[in-house]
């Protein structure tokens, strides 16, 4: 843990959260599991392909949109990934198709089922939650897959406000989604406090923002990978000093005024 000075405890009012690597984590079998119930999903529908071509056409096309959205902060959305992938292969359908909606499910099943709570977590949102008002601020494309995650693992009853990019429209580090976060919070910028494991969307957004933040790197230091298809990609630090904790016991401790 860094300088504790580098936040000041004594105004802060509410604090913010990022999903996942923040508060939850997925298994490293996650996506590679979800991949195949959406190919499988999609060859039962009657599409009819070989499983690595659908991979490479589904990659490419996830490479090419997301290189887009990282230019305006817009929002993708997986349909989109599989839309253009079938594409590719000869199918002519586009995003809204129901096929593409009942493989969606089927892929985002997997995180149901591979991801689970970071340590510490339930026990941390319990004591802050009648201290500060908490919110949950997440980069994920589908949100209702989001949600559902969040209800699983029992979060949802700690949280005041829960935003998702999927709503949104826009991923963080984009300015509109930390707008959104102060005005739910409705205070002042220096009475929020922002915590995520991601230092571009997380740590470098909430700043940009005028928020406090800090750095959590429970997953870093566990060197759990980031999930891949949640469109992260970031510098291995943020743009300035941070203040910096890996644990739940570590972040409590220096909000104790």
């Amino acid at each position: 843990m860094q300088n504790k000075e580098l936040i000041d405890a004594g105004r802060l009012k509410g604090i913010g959260f990022d999903l996942f690597n923040t508060l939850i984590t997925a298994h490293p079998d996650a996506v590679s599991e979800a991949v195949m119930r959406l190919i499988n999903s999609l060859q039962q529908q009657g599409f009819s392909f070989q499983e690595n071509e659908f991979k490479k056409a589904y990659r490419e096309t996830a490479i090419a949109i997301i290189q887009e959205t990282r230019k305006d902060g817009k929002e993708t959305h997986n349909r989109f990934w599989i839309s253009g992938a079938l594409q590719i292969l000869g199918y002519d359908l586009g995003p809204e198709d129901p096929r593409i909606a009942t493989a969606l499910e089927a892929y985002f099943s997997a995180f149901m089922d591979y991801c689970h709570l970071i340590p510490g977590t339930i026990e941390m949102l319990k004591r802050l939650t009648n201290a500060y008002s908490l919110g949950l601020l997440s980069n994920f494309t589908h949100s209702p897959a989001a949600r559902q995650l969040i209800d699983a693992l029992s979060l949802r009853p700690f949280f005041d406000i829960i935003l998702i990019s999927g709503e949104l429209g826009y991923r963080k580090p984009h300015p509109f989604v930390f707008e959104r976060l102060i005005e739910e919070f409705g205070m002042e910028t220096n009475e929020i406090l922002y915590v995520g494991d991601d230092p571009e969307p997380d740590v470098n957004g909430a700043l940009r923002a005028g928020i406090q933040a800090v750095w959590f790197t429970y997953a870093k230091d566990h060197h759990i990978p980031t999930v891949p298809g949640i469109l992260a990609s970031s510098p291995e630090k943020p743009q300035c000093e941070v203040l910096r904790v890996s644990t739940w016991e570590e972040f409590l401790a220096l909000l104790k005024k």
